[in-house]
């Protein structure tokens, strides 16, 4: 068995994938370590919708990433556009101003060339119609950024990839989770790993001449998200792989690599009650209850606490997670009348939700167990007092319908609970990832306590800090991975071939 490579690749997501594909253009030999079984392999990209935010200029783009568009299609969408500017707006409002400039204008302006190097690798892609706006007519309005999704979700993005890495020689080794780096004079040269095997497993050292770890960050550890994001956190559902424990954070930490970025921070948002506490790949995204713009959102005190309507579910959805664990018992029920059934997404209908419906609201209360059903009463009676009359509703866009003299708005899309049936899901926080990391510079190498690169070692994906903070814009996560995996991938092949030229 081989135990050198040129580039080590630790993890085997869309960051980890991107970098060893990358690193193979450069003509280096290529392990990725893979801490999951061959059946669980893809980290937390092949539980995702497979949504990616990137700059677009319109039709033609779309059309040379997805090949033909029907004329059907083309009639009943406004595909738009999606500027550098209004990206660059995005992660500025999103992260309150405190995204890392470096960091943003790499994401950014790699962003429309790595929607193009995938395609290349063999993903593909479709149309990301649930994420726009849909008007009565039913026409579907993009509203820029995440205008497409990997063809198969997830799992068809990690197939896709891992079919790329395997015509590329890419060498990938299954249950074999790494333990520390190896240094020599303070240079990284390689990984300790734990492979599993029927003996029980064994120790040993792998050598790299570079090391790229993209291991995701520390959303499956209960103790660390207790310990990073706060008291409570340990009780939040986790949505994506249980084997993104930190383990790579650790070991670049303990390599003098510099804590970087938002480490209270996270990736949070509403997920069913009835979810279970670490998803699986049999659920994927099913658990997901992202409609909220569509009714109102109350506490286990019946009144509300969140603005539901305040921008595009895309921009508000990644934290309204972290708003509902600070609810009493970590919960909230969405609720909806018959006017919203249109505009709900099929996963909210699969038979394990936690969904309830009655022709009254006072029924629909009477079945909400834990919650005031008085004051919810009086919520939707003063909900529906709220609504105004001079400015139509509309799904086509932000409608500017916002409520009038409740102390706590609905900025958009308000309409009545008026008309039955009534239904509520019961939901509460579900993790997907952290936003703390580590440092690095332009080219994916990580930055030592002193700001000097650490040689032999390079970031990418939920490793890196700086980019999130707060919030986060839908699609930008996965984006993120492929654009600084690529970087790191391509940074860690030339550092290996700059060592052969200087000896």
């Amino acid at each position: 068995m081989n135990q050198s490579f040129d580039v080590i690749i630790v993890g085997a997501g869309l960051a980890g994938l991107s970098a060893a594909l990358a690193a193979r253009e450069e003509g280096a030999s290529v392990c990725v370590l893979e801490r999951a079984p061959e059946s669980e392999r893809g980290g937390n990209s092949r539980f995702s919708n497979g949504a990616m935010r990137a700059v677009y200029s319109g039709l033609d783009e779309i059309v040379d990433l997805v090949g033909e568009i029907s004329e059907a299609e083309r009639a009943r969408a406004d595909f738009g556009r999606y500027t550098r500017e209004e990206y660059y707006d995005h992660m500025g409002r999103i992260t309150q101003y405190r995204t890392d400039p470096a960091m943003c204008e790499i994401l950014v302006e790699r962003s429309s060339e790595t929607m193009h190097w995938l395609r290349h690798q063999g993903v593909r892609f479709l149309p990301l119609y649930e994420w726009q706006f849909k008007t009565a007519e039913g026409r579907i309005i993009f509203s820029g950024g995440s205008a497409l999704e990997t063809y198969g979700a997830g799992d068809g993005l990690s197939s896709a990839l891992f079919a790329a890495a395997e015509r590329a020689g890419v060498t990938v080794r299954y249950e074999t989770r790494a333990l520390s780096l190896s240094r020599t004079n303070g240079v990284v040269d390689g990984v300790k790993v734990f492979a599993r095997g029927a003996g029980g497993g064994r120790e040993f050292v792998i050598a790299a001449k570079s090391v790229v770890v993209a291991a995701g960050g520390f959303e499956a550890n209960p103790e660390w998200r207790t310990r990073y994001l706060g008291p409570g956190w340990e009780l939040a559902k986790v949505r994506g792989s249980r084997f993104n424990t930190g383990d790579g954070l650790r070991m670049v930490l303990d390599a003098g690599g510099k804590p970087y970025g938002n480490w209270s921070g996270c990736h949070s948002a509403s997920w069913d009650l009835n979810a279970p506490d670490a998803n699986t790949l049999e659920f994927g995204t099913v658990f997901k209850r992202d409609d909220f713009a569509n009714g109102i959102m109350v506490n286990a005190r019946g009144r509300r606490f969140v603005d539901e309507g305040a921008d595009v579910s895309a921009l508000t959805y990644a934290k309204m997670g972290r708003a509902i664990l600070a609810e009493p018992n970590q919960i909230a029920w969405q609720i909806y009348d018959a006017k919203a059934r249109p505009f709900i997404h099929g996963e909210y209908r699969i038979r394990q939700a936690a969904r309830f419906q009655a022709d009254t609201i006072e029924a629909l209360a009477a079945k909400l167990e834990g919650l005031d059903q008085a004051a919810l009463v009086d919520t939707i009676k003063e909900f529906n007092a709220s609504i105004p009359d001079d400015i139509p509703f509309d799904s086509g866009k932000k409608d500017g319908r916002t409520t009038r003299g409740l102390p706590l708005p609905k900025s958009n899309w308000a309409r009545a609970l008026d008309t039955p049936p009534f239904e509520a899901w019961a939901v509460t926080c579900g993790i997907t990832f952290t936003f703390g990391g580590v440092q690095i510079d332009t080219t994916g190498q990580v930055l030592d306590v002193d700001d000097i690169p650490i040689p032999g070692l390079f970031a990418a994906g939920e490793m890196v800090g700086g980019i999130f903070y707060f919030n986060y814009p839908g699609g930008a996560g996965l984006m993120s991975a492929s654009v600084f995996g690529r970087l790191a991938g391509m940074s860690a092949a030339k550092a290996c071939a700059s060592q052969v030229a200087t000896r």
